[in-house]
């Protein structure tokens, strides 16, 4: 049984405005909602408006009409079949209706993506389920933030106010919320962050040990999902750039149980593989469960013992996978990590333009400053008569020989008159000069065959001793017979 509310409902036959319709078969006239029946104190059972909107009676249309006590007509709706099916605006002012019966509510959940700017009169964030795979958006007012913004940090556990609201012209849910409060980190953030932890503390973030992609990579592997968007960003991304790049193409999950597995099989296929220099993988972002896959340790090991250089290209901000802290790179998104990888041809070949431009220009001006050097040195005098100083130095040369000759000349006349000058006086003190005025000069000769001596006293010259008489032309061979002293 339903209650009259009163409400004034519409008229008309078929499907009605603003998402509101009668079913097929069902009539509307201008009227107000009273209670259907025979008496003004019977309980009605059905009335055109309860039809429209539930929020106005207790319980939905059924088939069973009757009059109502003041002659209005109403109207009920058939159940909705192939022949007369209902619109998606009916059926989402249902919900609706249904929705905001619920009134407020507890919820207790972990915040994920939230989002807040400045000029925003809201925060926006999805609150899912720690036990199972559940998520609600959610609007939080600023005002809730002002006294800890970190209300909304990723990964926080929260017990929160609201009440679920549903828009009609998308058909979306969400939860508006009037009260929150922190319960602790959680759980899922924790277990990420501690293994994150752990691995740091193993040395598997350290840059030293990351490897460089090669400039210009023959053959890229890509691990991503079938036909996803990463796929093809990453592939039309490297084509334009280079279009002589080849990729080898895995695909994978890339969310739920089986994702990670799959993953670390492609990686070892492709890291075996001697052509792949660089190995991509990608997804183009999600929410922190759907990308728990890329947290998973077995996978961010597998990446850590692959010799090839492995591109992390999740493509999602605010909640980092473990797999961009192990990557060799990462790349904020499946673009970026083509535009890191490839190099871009057009962007190269203007390089090399601009650096022959400069090249050229550096090569005529060292050119022109050597033709400068050489134009000034040919210009000097010495250059320009390179004979000239010859012939100056011919000329010091033939003063100086002159000179020399001059000189030379003058000490050798000098050194001759003083050789005359000192021979004439030799001659005059020496022996010979002595012997030509009758003198001779009287020498013992020994008996042991030794240099003769010249005989100065008489006891040099004792009888029998032979003597050696020198005079002017010659010597006289003589001997001692006698001495006698003088007076």
């Amino acid at each position: 049984m339903a209650r009259a509310c009163g409400q004034p409902v519409a008229s008309g036959r078929g499907r009605g405005d603003s998402g509101t319709a009668a079913g097929a078969g069902a009539v509307t006239v201008v009227g107000r909602c009273h209670p259907t029946g025979r008496g003004g104190g019977e309980e009605p059972t059905a009335v055109s408006c309860c039809f429209f909107s539930w929020r106005c009676c207790s319980r939905p249309p059924h088939r069973d009409v009757r009059q109502p006590s003041q002659g209005a007509v109403v109207t009920v709706s058939a159940a909705p079949t192939v022949e007369s099916p209902w619109s998606v605006g009916y059926l989402n002012n249902q919900i609706k209706g249904w929705i905001d019966r619920l009134g407020s509510v507890w919820v207790e959940g972990e915040i994920t993506q939230a989002k807040s700017q400045a000029g925003w009169k809201w925060a926006y964030a999805t609150l899912r389920d720690t036990g199972q795979t559940a998520s609600i958006r959610m609007m939080v007012p600023k005002n809730l933030m002002a006294a800890d913004p970190s209300l909304l940090a990723g990964g926080q556990r929260v017990i929160v106010n609201g009440k679920p609201s549903f828009y009609v012209g998308r058909g979306e849910l969400s939860l508006w919320v009037s009260d929150i409060r922190p319960v602790g980190i959680g759980a899922l953030q924790a277990k990420i962050d501690r293994l994150r932890g752990e691995l740091s503390r193993q040395g598997l973030f350290d840059p030293r040990r990351k490897k460089h992609a090669p400039y210009l990579p023959g053959v890229i592997g890509l691990i991503t999902g079938r036909g996803s968007h990463a796929e093809r960003d990453v592939m039309q991304i490297a084509t334009d750039r280079w279009p002589e790049v080849c990729f080898r193409v895995i695909n994978t999950p890339v969310q739920g149980a089986d994702a990670a597995p799959a993953i670390v099989d492609a990686l070892r296929v492709l890291d075996a593989d001697e052509e792949v220099e660089v190995i991509i993988i990608a997804r183009g972002g999600g929410s922190v469960e759907d990308l728990l896959p890329f947290s998973e340790e077995p996978l961010v090991r597998a990446v850590a013992a692959a010799v090839t250089p492995v591109v992390s290209a999740i493509g999602h901000e605010p909640d980092r996978p473990i797999l961009d802290d192990v990557a060799d790179i990462r790349a904020a998104t499946p673009t970026d990590a083509a535009k890191q990888i490839v190099p871009d041809a057009a962007e190269e070949h203007r390089r090399i333009a601009e650096a022959r431009t400069r090249s050229a220009a550096a090569l005529r001006g060292w050119v022109t400053t050597q033709q400068d050097v050489i134009t000034a040195l040919r210009q000097r005098p010495v250059l320009a008569d390179p004979l000239s100083l010859i012939d100056t130095q011919q000329e010091v040369i033939d003063r100086n020989r002159t000179a020399a000759r001059r000189c030379l000349h003058t000490v050798i006349g000098q050194a001759v008159e003083e050789t005359s000058s000192l021979r004439a006086r030799v001659a005059a003190l020496g022996p010979a000069a002595t012997l030509a005025r009758g003198y001779s000069v009287v020498q013992v000769l020994p008996r042991d065959h030794g240099a003769p001596q010249v005989v100065t006293t008489i006891g040099e010259a004792p009888p029998g001793s032979q003597l050696r008489i020198r005079v002017t032309d010659g010597s006289i061979q003589a001997a001692s017979i006698a001495v006698h002293p003088a007076d």
